[in-house]
């Protein structure tokens, strides 16, 4: 598995060591030293990974990553000196799909890409394109955009993988177990009730009355389920 991979960066021999080790398996590598110069390339160009330090010196990561969010749904992993929890679980909110801390073996850096990679493209694989429509829900899978009865909704990275989740395959149950390995995968710090927190908050946006749900269902004693008609 190989790809087009964006490193953003400041520490230059930190990422000549980087690229030389990423292009022995055949990726592509290309470097910013900021958040504006990754926006930029990221505006004209197509990645298949960008890999991102958390402390950049025009912006935060964190920043860095909602805005990406805003135009792609490019996978990203933070590979930061930042060791803080809280850190790690608003990057994951944030729409990252992993957080790495430095130094690391550079052996688990390349499965964790490859790892994100096979997630990225399964969830390709589910749709027909890049829009689901199931009734008066529309979600973009390239902005990661949502709207409800022609109105825009907000939702964070993983709100947003959730519902595409459960939207994706409209009437199949999923248990949290399963929830939580399709959006959180191997990168979670939480436990199962970090399922029933994000699928309250999507029903806060989506639906009028949110204790009368019209699209996301519970099965009680099992898990959701995306309504179908």
């Amino acid at each position: 598995m190989s790809g087009r991979v964006l490193i953003v960066d400041t520490d230059k021999s930190f990422v000549k060591g980087l690229r030389y080790s990423l292009e022995q398996d055949e990726y592509v590598i290309e470097h910013a030293g900021s958040a504006a110069a990754a926006m930029e390339l990221l505006n004209r160009k197509n990645y298949d990974m960008v890999l991102t330090e958390i402390e950049l010196p025009d912006s935060n990561g964190l920043l860095f990553c909602q805005n990406l969010r805003t135009i792609s749904a490019v996978p990203l992993i933070f590979i930061t000196n930042v060791d803080e929890d809280i850190k790690k679980i608003l990057a994951l909110e944030y729409g990252a799909d992993d957080y790495l801390v430095k130094p690391f073996n550079i052996l688990e850096l390349k499965a964790r890409i490859k790892a994100v990679l096979r997630r990225y493209s399964n969830k390709l694989q589910e749709s027909d394109g890049n829009v689901i429509e199931i009734r008066d829900i529309r979600i973009n899978t390239v902005g990661r955009k949502v709207t409800c009865k022609d109105k825009n909704i907000s939702l964070t990275g993983k709100e947003f993988d959730l519902l595409y989740v459960l939207a994706s395959t409209p009437g199949k149950v999923y248990t949290r177990e399963e929830l939580l390995e399709r959006v959180w995968g191997y990168a979670y710090y939480g436990d199962l009730r970090t399922v029933d927190v994000h699928i309250r908050r999507i029903r806060e946006k989506l639906e009028k009355d949110p204790k009368i749900s019209e699209y996301i269902i519970t099965k009680w004693g099992v898990g959701y389920f995306f309504r179908e008609k």
